[in-house]
């Protein structure tokens, strides 16, 4: 009998992930089918059935893969609030010109919306995770100010997600340079002691 690493498991999480976001980008979110991912991926439905349990619960989970691989691939120099703020507003500009994200804000809207006014997703729940530690580090260092680091990473993430959905919105009046200033301004403001 044949044994399978945990490596090898993973690899093919992760070719079906890659496989859904060629899907969503090709095809658009709403038109993205399990049996197009398990074809594109090159494995068998219940291959993908045994991971996950329909197309939407597949492509949440490579959206929360694009974000919190995002959030951990930015590298930002020091610690406390100026840190927190410079990496979250590199993210925030990486993920406005995500194919992925861009995809679901454009043929998902759907499934954009139940992230957006209903309830949080895994990567919400995992950037402010990652965030409040990060909030945690400047309050001990005295550079945030007083308060909950899980509700003060909340708030940013609030902050920070509407300006990546609506940017495009505002295009003409806050181009890239000026958005990614002004994102900047509203969180050092609303984090500084």
């Amino acid at each position: 009998m044949m044994s399978t690493s945990n490596d090898e498991v993973e690899d093919l999480g992760d070719q079906i992930l890659d496989a859904a976001v060629s899907c969503a980008q090709a095809m658009g979110f709403d038109r993205v089918t399990l049996a197009a991912i398990a074809r594109h991926a090159g494995v068998s439905r219940p291959t993908v059935y045994r991971r996950w349990p329909d197309t939407q619960s597949i492509l949440a989970a490579a959206l929360t893969r694009q974000i919190v691989r995002a959030w951990r691939e930015v590298a930002v120099p020091g610690a406390g609030r100026q840190a927190f703020v410079a990496q979250t507003v590199a993210v925030a500009n990486r993920l406005r010109h995500d194919e992925l994200i861009a995809a679901v804000l454009r043929s998902g809207p759907d499934l954009a919306m139940v992230y957006i006014a209903e309830r949080m997703g895994s990567s919400q729940y995992a950037i402010v995770d990652l965030g409040a530690a990060q909030i945690k580090a400047g309050q001990d260092d005295g550079s945030v100010r007083a308060g909950d680091p899980r509700q003060l990473a909340a708030m940013c993430l609030l902050i920070t997600q509407s300006t990546i959905q609506s940017a495009q919105m505002v295009a003409e009046i806050l181009d890239e340079d000026a958005l990614s200033r002004e994102l900047a301004e509203t969180l050092e403001r609303y984090l500084k002691p």
